[in-house]
């Protein structure tokens, strides 16, 4: 089932941005995949620019929280590495909950996610998020319809409570074909490096394409709003889509360069090679 494209409004409360979308080379579709070359120079430009507002969040203590949601093999761990291997886990905070625990099934089911909410001066991505309930829970029969529906109903007031707060929410889906999504989770079988990726719950939803399909289109009716809107991304092409991703996101949060001085190291005292432990250091075998 193909989507239908939908231009994406700004937020309500997002600020007049002060800088032009980083532009992203070579990222027609139609041109096939997109060679590696072209990926790492495109990927270390935009790493400078996330670091540029890695300074500007913590200058200006902004909250931004940023929710990956998609099928199995969508490619959402990939494209939360892109944007976090060059910035500080310190700023940038990811946030994978593990299944719930018999008190937290008890609680209020947003509440175990409120406390990983962003502070000043950090970006919170969520891999998969409180959306589960109307996608993987509803989908495997983890909740009830009533408790998937009251989910959709309830999720726009709390989402619209977040923004209130002063957090700036981004919401991404990872669209993938069945023909991908397949190939990829065939090699994570055969990949002992990624065999770990492949849960017996990836091998149970595989089969429920089209339910996942349904709930997909549900969620989107219920909580794509002009306040919280869903941004859907491509990612038969892992690499476009990685670059895709982060030139938008880089273009939702308006930010400056930070000035800084600039940096130069001090004057060293003279080393004194003459010098030779006396402790008797246990160096690792080198067998490279």
């Amino acid at each position: 089932m193909q989507l239908k494209h939908r231009p994406t409004d700004k937020q309500e409360n997002e600020p007049v941005a002060v800088r032009d979308e980083p532009k992203a080379k070579d990222a027609d579709p139609s041109k096939g995949r997109l060679k590696q070359s072209q990926y790492d120079k495109e990927l270390e430009r935009l790493h400078v620019e996330l670091v540029k507002l890695q300074q500007w969040v913590v200058h200006k203590g902004l909250k931004i929280c940023i929710v990956f949601e998609g099928r199995d093999g969508a490619g959402k761990g990939g494209t939360i590495k892109a944007i976090t291997e060059r910035v500080s886990p310190r700023v940038f905070r990811v946030v994978a909950l593990p299944a719930p625990t018999e008190r937290e099934k008890s609680q209020m089911y947003i509440q175990r996610y409120l406390p990983h909410l962003p502070a000043a001066g950090e970006v919170v991505i969520f891999d998969r998020s409180w959306y589960n309930r109307a996608g993987v829970e509803r989908v495997m029969g983890f909740c009830t319809e009533e408790m998937a529906q009251e989910f959709l109903r309830g999720v726009p007031l709390v989402e619209r409570a977040i923004l209130d707060s002063g957090v700036i929410l981004l919401k991404y889906w990872l669209e993938v074909s069945p023909e991908e999504q397949t190939r990829r989770l065939e090699g994570r079988i055969h990949d002992l490096r990624k065999i770990w990726k492949l849960s017996p719950m990836d091998i149970k939803s595989y089969g429920r394409w089209n339910d996942y399909s349904r709930a997909r289109d549900d969620m989107f009716a219920a909580t794509d709003t002009e306040f919280a809107p869903w941004h859907v991304a491509r990612s038969d092409d892992k690499r476009r889509a990685r670059l895709n991703i982060i030139s938008h996101f880089l273009s939702k949060v308006p930010y400056r360069e930070v000035p800084r001085e600039k940096v130069k190291l001090p004057k060293r005292n003279k080393i004194d090679n003459r010098r030779e432990s006396t402790h008797p250091v246990r160096y690792i075998e080198e067998k490279y």
